[in-house]
């Protein structure tokens, strides 16, 4: 293998860290109106936006990572004619794993026993209650068990994602490795998911198991990814339907028809009924494309604060329940309920808390990602390409 101080290729997309800090946002406010909704503060909860920006966040960030690691896994296998899987491995570990065990043991073992961060209606037995099997099912990224199974826990059920995202980065590598036709791959696992989803709950005869199972399957959309995969082809590929495809959503007008569609059913609360989350991942993956990818887009993100603020969105995600509910508390001693001074002051919090996580914590790790690379990506990347 090539040399990991030298690789073949230097990658780096524009825009993603800032796509990347949308999606965290949205899955923030989202929360702000629900922990509100909890301490019964006037609040948004109700509003349908509000109900659906939450989610759409979520499934932001997963069409993004099946589009980047996608693309990286093709051009690995292009340039060394294998994918290390190890490698793989090891570079999500180090990115994914240490701020996530932190939080979980803060959820669990720390948090619980002050006062201070009580939330009304989630008593300490909402942890107790079946720990082992809450700590075993973390332990093994297995939390959008916990959540469909045993509920919300304060301080650690946004680790569904995350869980969600392991789970897909356990078996992409391999995939992608085996399975030489890309275009069969993707959509070969979006087909197999939808018919999962579409046609095992009706052979499950107990009731309470096929809404557990509904729940669970929907923490699991491994389809998104994939159709953010499919953009990663597109992106790609050079060959004649690679052009004819990039020359279509590449266009103005099929950009401008994407960004108004998806302003327009995000702003007015759209939710399909069976294909939801598809829908609005075919709109993001066509934005994402763009986005990274086409050097006449019609607008750009690539501004160098909203820059960082991606590069720390992971941190945004993982700490902000605790930020809100700090925030909140707070606020309440003062007798100040109003959204204009709660929400700068839970949003410059949490960007307090995930800026000193990513600088003191998460860096030490993620330099040590390059060890492992065949390829540098992201921010490495850009280092060497633009010399900053």
């Amino acid at each position: 293998m090539t040399k990991a101080s030298s690789p073949p290729f230097k990658i780096y997309f524009e825009n993603l860290n800032s796509i990347r800090f949308i999606a965290a946002f949205l899955v923030i406010i989202h929360h702000i109106e629900q922990f509100k909704y909890l301490f019964h503060i006037p609040n948004h909860w109700d509003n349908k936006v509000i109900l659906i920006i939450g989610k759409l966040g979520v499934i932001l960030f997963f069409v993004l990572s099946g589009f980047l690691i996608s693309y990286l896994l093709f051009k690995e296998q292009a340039s060394t004619k294998t994918i290390s899987i190890r490698n793989f491995y090891i570079r999500r570990i180090l990115r994914i794993w240490p701020l996530y065990f932190l939080i979980i043991a803060l959820g669990l073992f720390i948090l619980p026993f002050i006062n201070f961060f009580a939330v009304e209606g989630f008593p300490k037995t909402v942890v107790w209650n079946n720990l082992f099997y809450k700590v075993a099912l973390y332990i093994f990224f297995l939390p959008n068990v916990v959540l469909n199974v045993f509920g919300i826990i304060p301080y650690v059920s946004q680790t569904w994602s995350i869980g969600a995202e392991e789970q897909f980065y356990l078996v992409w590598p391999v995939l992608n490795k085996v399975v030489k036709n890309k275009w069969l791959l993707m959509f070969g696992v979006i087909s197999v998911y939808l018919l999962i989803k579409f046609y095992v709950p009706h052979f499950i005869a107990s009731p309470p198991y096929r809404e557990i199972f509904n729940e669970l399957w929907l923490t699991m959309p491994i389809d998104c990814m994939a159709i953010g995969g499919l953009f990663a082809i597109i992106v790609n590929e050079t060959n004649a339907v690679g052009s004819f495809l990039k020359k279509i959503i590449f266009g103005k007008m099929f950009q401008w028809c994407s960004l108004l569609l998806t302003i327009g059913l995000v702003s007015n609360g759209v939710n399909f009924l069976y294909f939801h989350y598809e829908i609005y991942a075919l709109l993001f993956g066509s934005l994402i494309c763009n986005l990274a990818a086409n050097k006449n887009r019609i607008f750009s993100l690539e501004y160098s604060w909203l820059n960082y603020l991606g590069k720390i969105s992971y941190g945004l995600y993982m700490f902000h329940p605790i930020a809100i509910v700090c925030s909140i508390k707070l606020l309440q001693q003062l007798g100040i309920f109003w959204d204009i001074v709660l929400y700068p002051v839970t949003i410059l919090t949490v960007f307090l808390l995930s800026a000193l996580s990513y600088e003191l914590f998460e860096k030490q790790f993620i330099k040590r990602k390059i060890k492992y690379s065949t390829l540098i990506s992201g921010d490495h990347a850009k280092q060497y390409l633009t010399g900053n």
